[in-house]
């Protein structure tokens, strides 16, 4: 999506260890017309498919995540990273290691909102590694849910984690893909 492409490369910032700050656009200040323009290409992309239940994880995802889910017209699930005195005990739960953060999260979503039912867009800002698209494809098979693919605003590509996922023979549809980075150049892979 040339548009995501153009904004990472005048407002991304690269770190050292293959971080790419999107903070200013996408998950920490959020430019909502960007994410509405994200939303009606991942609709486009993913209009063969019967979607009821748009699933990502706290707390990045749930910005693109809720722009996706409006032009499907379903509702949003995030899988949580903490239990909470509101959550029931009835719960699917997995574990997730954020690149980002260095850490393994007990990640959960209630039995109540996940079901052999639905029929599950998995939406993230990012795909660096892959683990947190496995954890929440794992969520979705205790479930029984049926995951139809994979939606991401920014994918890696240098890094295993499509691979991985397309691998397991799941859908990545991912709009903008950084084949490299470095402190002064970002190349996109040509998606044509």
């Amino acid at each position: 999506m040339r548009l995501l492409e153009e904004r990472i490369s005048k407002d991304g910032k690269v770190f050292p260890g293959n971080i790419l700050k999107v903070d200013s656009f996408l998950n920490h200040q959020i430019d909502v017309s960007l994410l509405c323009e994200m939303g009606k290409e991942i609709k486009r992309l993913y209009s063969d498919c019967e979607i009821n239940k748009v699933l990502t994880i706290e707390a990045s995802g749930i910005g693109v995540a809720c722009i996706v889910a409006q032009f499907f017209d379903c509702p949003v699930l995030f899988a949580k990273k903490t239990k909470t005195k509101n959550i029931a005990n009835a719960v699917y739960k997995t574990q997730v290691e954020s690149f980002t953060h260095g850490t393994i999260y007990d990640v959960i979503v209630s039995k109540d909102f996940l079901s052999a039912d639905d029929k599950v867009l998995i939406v993230d800002d990012f795909l660096a590694e892959g683990n947190a698209l496995i954890g929440l494809i794992d969520l979705c098979n205790q479930a029984g849910a049926e995951v139809k693919g994979c939606a991401i605003a920014v994918e890696k590509g240098f890094q295993k984690g499509g691979r991985r996922i397309r691998d397991m023979g799941v859908r990545v549809e991912s709009l903008a893909i950084v084949e490299s980075m470095s402190d002064d150049s970002l190349t996109f892979r040509s998606q044509d």
